[in-house]
């Protein structure tokens, strides 16, 4: 059981997202960083989808009311449990009255606590997801506040080891898979997408020119400021569906990244899609942040999933052999 002492607007409880029901107009819902969540469930021993914490406003601080294990992935939040400070990316075991307070992050933008045997909501549609434009899934469809309990599944994983574990980020077992430009842009790839040919004559444009995250963002989607792109011709365009990693481009020219609470839904033309694989990296970014948008090709994109999984296997062939290293 963990109790809520601090929170605020938009810190859920969120899985890997309900991806079935789009024709019916249901969003995916679920984590900004499906890659912090995935990591942090495979180091407590829960299968990877488990529910978990998603906190992007700080301060949040829980009390936890029963002996437990946490992981806690995503931004370095600056945790601290009982007054004692916590690396990021980090496991540990828990007491019943341990009190966990995570603070404005260092680096990154969302912070996942992950719990064993994960947060313990009813499903709806078969996620543990909140869809907060539905007001359903999560803890009562709606973001956590104070006095708040949620209660715990049964615990899969052993115990930890007694001073804790912790996890090459992904930002650093990634890197020389992908990372940032010479000047320190994130590189997103992407694939051009559906009506890309309309804009061709901004295409260069559109890749080599820096795009700072407005503030006018959130889960629903990511909006683009800088130089607009246009397509050389208006079309009239019928509704078509839409996934998260979608690149809209509404008539204003300044584009919009469809993410985890997008419509299911829409009719501006789409010059690319953010691969699956760098969602989570746009996960972590911040309004005023800037990213360079990157094209690349489906072998490319393959390639990147392949050195995920890479690293997730890692972790889950490792964290076994630290728990029988120290006895735990």
């Amino acid at each position: 059981m963990i109790e809520i002492e601090q929170s605020a607007a938009l810190n859920t409880v969120q899985d890997l997202g309900r991806t079935q029901w789009r024709h019916l107009g249901v969003s995916v819902s679920g984590v900004m960083d499906p890659l912090a969540l995935r990591a942090g469930n495979l180091l407590l021993g829960n299968p990877q989808d488990a529910a978990a914490i998603e906190i992007q406003m700080f301060p949040f601080s829980v009390t936890f009311r029963t002996d437990t294990a946490i992981a806690l992935t995503g931004a370095d939040c600056r945790a601290q449990l009982d007054g004692i400070d916590l690396p990021a990316w980090w496991g540990c075991e828990v007491k019943a009255g341990q009190r966990l307070v995570l603070r404005f992050p260092r680096t990154g933008a969302r912070s996942y606590l992950c719990v064993a045997g994960g947060i313990d909501v009813p499903q709806v549609l078969g996620s543990r997801s909140t869809a907060l434009r539905g007001s359903f899934g999560g803890f009562s469809g709606r973001p956590l506040q104070r006095g708040d309990r949620l209660a715990t599944g049964v615990r899969q994983g052993a115990a930890l080891p007694a001073g804790g574990v912790g996890i090459e980020p992904p930002d650093e077992a990634l890197k020389c898979d992908f990372g940032r430009n010479p000047e320190g842009l994130v590189q997103i790839r992407a694939m051009p997408s559906g009506e890309y040919p309309l804009f061709a004559a901004d295409a260069a444009r559109f890749w080599q020119q820096p795009w700072k995250i407005s503030m006018q963002s959130n889960r629903t989607g990511y909006r683009l400021s800088g130089e607009p792109i246009q397509p050389e011709k208006v079309i009239e365009m019928r509704s078509y569906g839409l996934i998260p990693g979608i690149i809209q481009v509404p008539p204003a020219g300044e584009p919009i990244i469809q993410l985890s609470d997008a419509n299911t839904a829409g009719g501006y033309p789409k010059i690319a899609c953010v691969i699956e694989e760098d969602l989570w990296r746009l996960g972590q970014l911040q309004p005023g942040q800037s990213i360079q948008l990157v094209q690349c090709d489906a072998q490319q994109a393959i390639e990147a999933r392949a050195a995920i999984e890479r690293w997730l296997q890692r972790i889950q062939r490792t964290i076994p052999l630290f728990r029988e290293a120290c006895g735990a």
